[in-house]
């Protein structure tokens, strides 16, 4: 078992707990179980792995060529993007914790990659709402205008459990909500030249689904531009009526995925994202990439 960025966001102690709960279960099962079976994984081997997974099932990773797709990934937690540069400029420019070089299927891959904590979608709702790691949580409402009007809530995440609501007598929108959501991303992120070029990336996790529960693609993904994110974004948060009975979030939440594509990675409009939860009926996430890893110990450093 490998644990993402919604247990790297819980205290130590809380974390631990609830890995040796596992590794408990895990050693009353009649089935081998090696050292380290129990871990939480770090960012960057989740953006790799990822990567591996996506470009093995996509075949790239065994053809004679070197063209690869990149990868965005977006959990609740922590957001991702790997890629394999086309530039020697790319990995000179990146600040140094940005890249990965590792061996695998008898290549070496430099990959530029990054985990943003804290920028998953869930993480990224309460830092709009001005919620995490704010005091009085048990008294305190946090409000957004990327709300419906009439929300209340409470949400927990990451151990606390906040409330929250739209702004009852106030102005709601996709205007307000970006100018809301843009204090969340504005100087936080590195935005790699290559991005503005014509590479092909594939976007999963809450990417996907948020796009097919606002009827961007079907049930099996598809081709989508950035600008269509941003134009639904529009659409679902001028709606907020029809569209918060499917989720009251979905306005916050396109608007964020808009926002950050756009003034956090630096994608043009016009550049097209692949999106898609399965290749070949198998999860675009980094759980193949990880066993990959697992079997051939690629040494990621």
């Amino acid at each position: 078992l490998k644990a993402t960025a919604g247990l790297r966001l819980l205290p130590e102690e809380k974390a631990n707990a609830l890995l040796k709960e596992v590794q408990e279960v895990f050693e009353e099962s009649p089935f081998y179980v090696p050292n380290e079976s129990v871990s939480i994984m770090n960012g960057a081997n989740e953006g790799v792995l990822a990567w591996v997974t996506v470009n093995f099932l996509t075949g790239h990773l065994y053809s004679n060529t070197r063209r690869t797709v990149g990868i965005l990934d977006l959990g609740g937690g922590s957001t991702q993007i790997t890629f394999l540069p086309k530039s020697k400029k790319t990995i000179e420019n990146a600040p140094p914790t940005f890249t990965a070089r590792f061996n695998l299927f008898n290549n070496t891959y430099e990959l530029y990659t990054h985990s943003y904590l804290g920028n998953g979608i869930v993480a990224a709702r309460l830092m709009t709402l001005g919620a995490l790691g704010a005091d009085g949580l048990d008294w305190k409402v946090f409000t957004s205008s990327c709300l419906p009007k009439k929300f209340r809530e409470e949400v927990t995440f990451a151990g606390s459990t906040y409330k929250v609501s739209g702004i009852p007598g106030g102005y709601a929108g996709y205007k307000l909500c970006y100018y809301e959501v843009q204090r969340v991303i504005k100087g936080i992120f590195h935005q790699p030249y290559e991005v503005k070029g014509s590479s092909i990336f594939y976007a999963f996790s809450h990417y996907f689904d948020r796009a097919v529960e606002t009827g961007l693609v079907g049930n099996r993904g598809g081709a989508v531009e950035v600008r269509d994110f941003k134009k639904k974004a529009k659409e679902v948060c001028n709606k907020m009526t029809k569209y918060g009975a499917i989720n009251p979030f979905l306005c916050m939440d396109m608007t964020y995925i808009t926002c950050l594509l756009k003034e956090g990675f630096g994608f043009k409009e016009s550049t097209t994202l692949q999106l898609a939860k399965k290749v070949n009926n198998v999860e675009t996430s980094w759980a193949l990439g990880a066993t990959f890893d697992f079997f051939r110990n690629f040494n990621i450093h």
